[in-house]
């Protein structure tokens, strides 16, 4: 077993086999998008649909959430970070603003 002592005893001649072996025994490997086809209107229409329906859970979920932290004792609030100015604050904000 030999040591290599510097940088220069690489000759460039060493790894020229090298490119050849990696062309022959590897290949790429192509991911190819799927072809969806879409029906127009009905798919406009139906991913508008879930859009909105995900709108409106979203404001139920902030109307439910604010109004349980006026539940929330003085305690309660310090233990998640908020004052009771917070919380007054917070649930007194529409829905539609996050």
């Amino acid at each position: 077993m030999t040591a290599i002592s510097s940088p220069g005893d690489f000759s460039e001649g060493m790894f020229a086999g090298l490119t050849d072996f990696r062309r022959f025994h590897m290949t790429t490997i192509q991911w190819h998008e799927p072809r969806v086809r879409h029906h127009g209107a009905r798919h406009a229409l139906s991913g508008a649909g879930n859009r909105l329906l995900a709108t409106f859970s979203e404001w139920r979920r902030r109307v439910r959430d604010r109004s349980r932290l006026g539940e929330l004792d003085e305690r309660m609030l310090k233990d998640i970070g908020l004052t009771r100015s917070d919380a007054e604050f917070l649930m007194n904000k529409p829905f539609w603003r996050e």
